[in-house]
């Protein structure tokens, strides 16, 4: 065989160095490749994992406004909300003084008032500070400045003396609070889903936030817990695993949302506002009518009724939940009604410190009655008159007196009428109905200097009267809640609150049972017996025939207090 030369053996040496650093070369731009493909998924799973712990404010669209929802695909998503902070206002924590129980609501039918609880705020604690304190009252209302588009989580309050009964998760799971004697009530934002047909309300945490267990509540969600006829909402904060499964968004929304009922015992205007109305303002109102109304158990005729005052609250097609097949998506739910007391607002515990003046200040605005700074239309047309002459005749003040066409009505109206006309009132009567239209009706109570009428819902409508009119009450025999229902309120909203106590002669139980029966000579014994007997004989027997003479001095009494010239010009 033939030896290798030496150029040969050296030719041979190079290939295989240039062959090792081929092979390292490629060694190297294979880990190079490795590495940039690897922090590229990293990055972007990360991300996605980042952003299920986020709550978003979606922009709203023009047809999601009108309530034409596109559901193809969401709308755009800005940046997150910077509300979520440990700066969110503290929420005010009640101390509630308990009454009488709630018993009597179950029994009591649709044209009475019933005896029932009234709720006083004794303590309210104001503070800010860490989201993360233990104690909570969750009002979960917007925050009061109008910049600021995010909803808050949580909020904080208490002294920590009292152990609440309601299990509290980390922030932004929903929580309800069972804990009032007239309302139940949940507050929840991030990922809520409302879906109407099924009555249920879902929060899907963010991965982070979800364990192996699920929360559940059973809400009544109007502000009478107590009524029977009020079918529950459930809520639900969904598993780590019913979060994987959660129904599908069919629409997205960038407001809120409120759900709550209307029946109960609607349709006596007191309860329609007591049990309703205000509960809605006391919740709704700071949000400026940036909120949605999801309805459970909808009466037309309330939303007919009532439309003004609804169609204020909220700039948003009103929902009727129960027939609702979607899955609808918003930052944030309120599922029930806040409510303080009876036909009231308890300032220390609305956001932005409303009181029952408030109230009727804003039903007038919006039924677009006369400012608050024109007074009574009898000392308006009065001062108009001097300006004019002198001499020129005063106009009398008017009275509207209402009359009841079930019980407790007025048996002699004639002679009523004549008594108010010869004390120098010009007097209106007027039975109202159901299906009265308040846009035209509260014109006419704005045009009376007084409402009169025997204590029943129909005195409701003081809420139309200007500031320094007069409510005259006409309380019947053993009924001992006037002030409680209407005169309290009466003078709450700068109104005169006058009462007239019928005698036992003047009431039509007198000529019924006689002056020897209990009802009339020991009222409180029926009292005694319990609510049943008392609303039979008291609310539902009884009419009034007013004795004229000895009512004059009470119409003469009040003309003098309207105001004489002096009073009036003064």
């Amino acid at each position: 065989m033939a030896a290798e030369s030496p150029s040969s053996s050296s030719w041979s040496s190079s290939s295989g160095v240039a062959r090792a650093l081929a092979h390292h070369h490629q060694a190297v731009l294979g880990f190079l490749l490795g590495l940039f493909v690897s922090l590229v998924l990293y990055t972007t799973v990360s991300g996605q994992f980042r952003s299920t712990s986020t709550i978003v404010v979606l922009q709203s669209t023009p047809a999601e406004r009108t309530g034409q929802i596109d559901m193809t695909s969401p709308p755009p998503v800005s940046s997150v909300s910077s509300t979520l902070n440990n700066s969110t206002q503290v929420a005010m924590h009640d101390a509630i003084e308990n009454g009488q129980t709630d018993e009597a609501i179950k029994t009591t039918g649709k044209e009475d008032l019933e005896d029932e609880n009234v709720v006083h705020a004794t303590d309210m604690n104001s503070k800010t500070g860490n989201a993360q304190t233990d104690k909570t009252d969750h009002l979960g209302q917007p925050a009061n400045d109008a910049s600021d588009k995010g909803y808050l989580t949580r909020q904080n309050g208490g002294d920590g003396n009292n152990e609440s009964n309601v299990k509290h998760g980390a922030p932004g799971k929903p929580i309800c609070d069972l804990s009032d004697p007239r309302y139940d009530i949940c507050e929840i934002s991030g990922d809520v889903r409302a879906i109407g047909v099924n009555r249920t309300v879902l929060y899907v945490p963010p991965a982070e936030e979800r364990d192996n267990d699920s929360q559940e509540w059973a809400i009544k969600d109007q502000s009478r817990k107590g009524l029977v006829d009020i079918i529950e909402v459930n809520v639900k904060t969904l598993s780590a695993a019913q979060s994987l499964v959660a129904p599908e968004c069919t629409s997205w929304h960038a407001v809120p949302a409120v759900v709550f009922a209307m029946n109960g015992l609607t349709s006596n205007p007191w309860h329609d506002f007591s049990d309703v109305l205000i509960p809605l303002f006391i919740t709704t109102r700071a949000y400026d009518g940036e909120v949605q109304f999801l309805v459970t158990e909808i009466q037309p005729w309330f939303v007919d009724k009532y439309r003004l005052i609804l169609t204020n609250l909220s700039r948003y097609d009103i929902v009727d939940f129960n027939k609702d097949a979607g899955v609808r998506c918003y930052p944030h739910i309120t599922v029930g009604l806040r409510s303080h007391r009876d036909l009231g607002i308890d300032r220390a515990r609305t956001p932005r410190n409303y009181t029952m003046l408030d109230f009727r200040l804003y039903i007038r605005d919006i039924f677009s009655l006369p400012p608050d700074s024109q007074g009574t239309p009898y000392k308006e047309a009065n001062k108009k008159n001097d300006i004019i002459d002198d001499d020129t005749e005063k106009q009398k003040p008017r009275l509207m007196l209402i009359n009841r066409v079930g019980n407790r009505k007025f048996v002699n109206v004639p002679e009523i009428s004549a008594a108010v006309q010869a004390a120098g009132f010009e007097v209106l009567v007027e039975e109202p109905s159901r299906d009265l239209r308040l846009e035209e009706f509260s014109r006419v109570v704005d045009s009376c200097d007084v409402l009169m009428g025997a204590h029943g819902a129909a005195l409701t409508s003081f809420f139309f009267l200007r500031t320094g009119a007069a409510m005259l009450q006409v309380v019947p025999w053993g009924v001992d809640t006037a002030m409680r229902y209407f005169g309290v309120q009466a003078k709450e909203m700068m109104l005169q609150d006058v009462e007239y106590n019928i005698a036992a002669e003047e009431s039509t139980l007198y000529e019924k049972y006689g002056k020897d029966h209990p009802m009339i000579s020991d009222p409180e014994s029926i009292h005694k017996q319990g609510w049943e007997l008392t609303r039979q004989y008291f609310w539902l027997e009884q009419d009034i025939r007013i004795n004229v003479t000895r009512f004059a001095p009470t119409l003469h009494q009040l003309i003098q207090t309207l105001g004489n010239r002096g009073l009036t010009h003064g």
